[in-house]
């Protein structure tokens, strides 16, 4: 039996062999999460250096179709009983974006939710179609045990979750239509770790644009969740945002949880 509490971490890396470059390596000696999930690893498995190696025995990479693009991985040190890449009734186009790996209490689903984009050209796509098709199948999910889904939603969901929130309300990331989507996948019984652990709390955010020094100056936004269902939230001990930890446009997001 694993030794408790179990320890999970979310990044999205902006691109693995870069992050690679970055201290990566160093940054799994630190923390050592049990089990990690990557975003936008925006590699395919045949160029991952051959020398590379990994303190986890189960390494799971998905790619989409698109190369350099968008992609997910899981690291674990527990074997899953199983996993599967997408889910039934994904929206195309097969982009890399969602991981479901099963344990002996749960499931975690490592996601990358796509963008609305500049322009918001792919809002109808993420807010209309993506977002109900993959609260369904968590909720499909949960039927049969609870689900934590972890990973970068693309989405701050109140106006404390983002520095500048006056200034943002039509741009990609803050609009109402993708705040209303999140908020029912909350409504749907799930827990936004982070947040409950850390009520009313300001200033806490997950990714800083490379421009204007925005991250010396924490003008950010929390784009990055782990989401718990509610019958697992009392098991969670701890829930936590690395900021310290670069290497990314992101940082890493996680949780410690006592099963």
């Amino acid at each position: 039996m694993h030794t408790l509490p179990l320890s999970i971490i979310s990044w999205n890396v902006n691109g693995f062999r870069s992050v690679l470059k970055k201290g990566f390596l160093e940054f799994l000696n630190t923390h050592q999460p049990d089990l990690l999930c990557l975003q936008e690893t925006r590699i395919d498995t045949a160029s991952i250096p051959k020398d590379l190696e990994l303190p986890y025995p189960y390494v799971y990479w998905h790619n989409g179709d698109k190369k350099g693009y968008s992609g997910t991985a899981i690291f674990s040190k527990i074997k899953p009983l199983s996993v599967s890449s997408d889910f039934p009734g994904s929206p195309p186009p097969a982009e890399g974006r969602v991981q479901t790996a099963e344990f002996e209490s749960f499931y975690i689903v490592n996601v990358y939710t796509p963008n609305a984009q500049r322009g918001l050209t792919r809002l109808d796509h993420r807010t209309q179609t993506w977002d109900p098709a993959f609260r369904n199948y968590l909720l499909t999910l949960e039927q049969t045990k609870p689900v934590i889904t972890c990973g970068d939603f693309n989405v701050a969901h109140t106006e404390i979750d983002l520095a500048n929130p006056k200034t943002n309300h039509k741009n990609a990331g803050f609009t109402d239509e993708e705040r209303s989507t999140f908020s029912t996948l909350l409504n749907s019984g799930f827990s936004d770790t982070f947040r409950e652990a850390h009520p009313g709390e300001a200033n806490h955010y997950s990714w800083w644009t490379m421009r204007t020094n925005a991250r010396e100056r924490n003008i950010g936004w929390r784009l990055d969740y782990v989401l718990a269902s509610k019958n697992l939230f009392p098991q969670v001990k701890k829930a936590f945002i690395l900021r310290t930890v670069l290497g990314s446009d992101h940082a890493p997001v996680g949780i410690d949880l006592n099963l």
